[in-house]
């Protein structure tokens, strides 16, 4: 026997389809379970970064997953990556505001999990 769902608990909806590309749980799950993109975000949520600052700060990424990782969430607007004219062009990287509320809600997951 289940128990009705607590009135102050938003319910997650089922994503139908076994891999229906739309479904925010799916695109959710897809980015926590990547290692690089939550200790990525973790990084810019201490502010903008260039690109040498997070790949120091995260010791055993590749440069190759790091530039994967990086493009991923700015392609799916967690990270604004923003070029100064420069020579050599200066790259910066921070949180876009849909990035700060992933950071907020990963750290709360992270915080859940320690205790």
């Amino acid at each position: 026997m289940f128990a009705a769902p607590q009135p102050d608990i938003e319910t997650l909806e089922p994503c139908g389809a076994p891999h229906h590309e739309d479904c925010g749980l799916r695109l959710t799950l897809d980015r926590l379970g990547e290692k690089w993109t939550v200790m990525a975000i973790a990084e810019l949520s201490a502010g903008p970064r260039r690109y040498r600052e997070i790949e120091r700060a995260l010791a055993g990424v590749t440069q190759r997953m790091l530039t994967l990782t990086l493009r991923r969430l700015e392609r799916d607007g967690l990270v604004h990556r923003h070029v100064e004219p420069t020579n050599p062009p200066s790259v910066t990287y921070s949180l876009s505001r849909t990035g700060v509320d992933f950071a907020r809600l990963t750290a709360g997951l992270v915080n859940w999990s320690r205790q």
